[in-house]
């Protein structure tokens, strides 16, 4: 399959003052096989080391820090010829090994020619618990689960995939049906590499369901794995309550419906190492809607959403024909559907970072609030084709946006004081975000 985040990855590799690569994102997003094919497809030779049960490894980085040294024993454990001008070196699973997460401040500060990614599922938990990190001397990506355009992509829907990128809103209208049920089947199937694999493969919507609860079985592991004893409980918690929250009409994340009695100290550790494992976001409530967003941002309210719509459509068992077909029983969980893909492509395709808006009363919320180069957009979230936006209406006539919008499986429209983007076509907000012009 495809995945967008090789074209950053080649940007990086031709960059100036380029430094070693680190990978961040949840298990099971794909980061082993993004650096693998990485290299496969863009160097001779690809080095390839796993710190995870290998004591051999781990020890090549106890010693010093030496260049020469350590790519010499590097090569006699790959079996690779390492040479700077043609091989990429991969270090999977690096929060293992400490001391390698180190030799990357003296890769780049005395070998900056060697192309070095890295990668860790528990990085976030790893650098808490006092691992030294190298401050300054590396570059960050985060990889997230396939995006609604990568999914088409994956299905053999390149043209449509072109259509989203070209923006051409007039053919989306005449292929809308075919939009609609890629993203509904997206809803059910998520973008977790091994469920839309196996749904590529199989069309099977149970197999695919049954590689979710797998995963989700598999993240609730590493908590009694990796999380401290005292902590464990309150992941549980944390982790089970999210699909309960988000079916709330107010989807603010309360800490008593968690556990009664429960108050926000108890289970802040807990949410951060969620954070840090990359399995939620957060989005955070900002008391004003002005510039810049962060400096108006309350840390005690937030909404919380899962890493994949998919995962989350799974935690609520959710059949696929509630989905693909519609049921009046479904109508309040799928707002929280609606919500969690577009916070999704909001994050993974336009790399922002959302908050949402309400006045103290909790009435005439703004889904997400949005910061482009001059101003704050506000970004309605309608579940159908829904072309009420009495929040939205209100919000604007008290604080004058310049740019408004509200996404709904509506066609894309334009009135005096709003815009309607197909929920599909949510890449068309990046002519909103950047430079403040909307595409011609």
């Amino acid at each position: 399959m495809n995945r967008h985040a090789i074209k950053r990855l080649e940007h990086w590799k031709d960059a100036k003052g380029r430094k070693p690569m680190i990978i961040r994102g949840a298990r099971q997003v794909g980061k082993t096989w993004l650096m693998k094919e990485f290299g496969r497809t863009r160097f001779a030779k690809t080095a390839y080391v796993n710190f995870e049960n290998n004591d051999r490894a781990k020890a090549i980085f106890e010693m010093d820090f030496d260049i020469a040294r350590m790519i010499l024993a590097l090569s006699a454990e790959t079996g690779v010829d390492i040479q700077a001008e043609d091989t990429l070196l991969i270090f999977d699973e690096i929060q293992e090994a400490p001391k390698a997460l180190t030799s990357l401040k003296y890769f780049y500060e005395n070998a900056p020619q060697y192309c070095i990614v890295a990668a860790g599922s528990l990085l976030g938990v790893a650098i808490h618990h006092g691992t030294s990190f190298p401050v300054g001397k590396v570059d960050f990506m985060d990889l997230y689960p396939l995006s609604y355009t990568e999914f088409l992509e994956a299905l053999g829907e390149e043209r449509f995939a072109k259509l989203l990128a070209a923006g051409d809103t007039e053919m989306m209208r005449v292929f809308k049906s075919k939009f609609i049920e890629r993203l509904k089947e997206y809803y059910f199937v998520g973008g977790m590499p091994e469920a839309v694999l196996t749904f590529v493969e199989k069309k099977n919507y149970q197999s695919v369901r049954e590689i979710q609860k797998n995963l989700l079985n598999y993240y609730q592991q590493d908590f009694s794995k990796h999380a401290q004893t005292n902590l464990i409980p309150r992941l549980n918690l944390v982790w089970n309550s999210i699909p309960g929250q988000l079916a709330k009409e107010n989807r603010k994340y309360i800490y008593g419906q968690g556990r009664g009695g429960a108050r926000a100290k108890d289970f802040e550790l807990a949410i951060q190492w969620l954070l840090d494992c990359g399995l939620i976001h957060k989005v955070h409530r900002v008391s004003k809607p002005q510039l810049p967003l962060k400096a108006y941002m309350e840390l005690d309210t937030f909404k919380m959403f899962l890493l994949d719509v998919g995962l989350l459509a799974a935690m609520g068992d959710l059949s696929e024909k509630v989905i693909l077909e519609g049921s009046r029983i479904f109508t309040e969980f799928k707002g929280a559907l609606t919500e969690q893909y577009v916070l999704q492509q909001l994050v993974s395709e336009l790399g922002v970072t959302a908050y949402y808006y309400s006045t103290p009363n909790s009435r005439g919320e703004i889904d997400f609030l949005l910061q482009a180069d001059t101003s704050v957009i506000p970004l309605e979230v309608k579940a159908e084709e829904n072309l009420k936006a009495r929040s939205l209406r209100a919000f604007c006539e008290k604080y004058n946006p310049r740019f408004a919008v509200r996404s709904s499986m509506s066609d894309f429209r334009e009135q005096d004081w709003m815009t309607n983007i197909p929920l599909y076509d949510l890449l068309y907000l990046a002519n909103y975000l950047s430079e403040g012009q909307k595409r011609a």
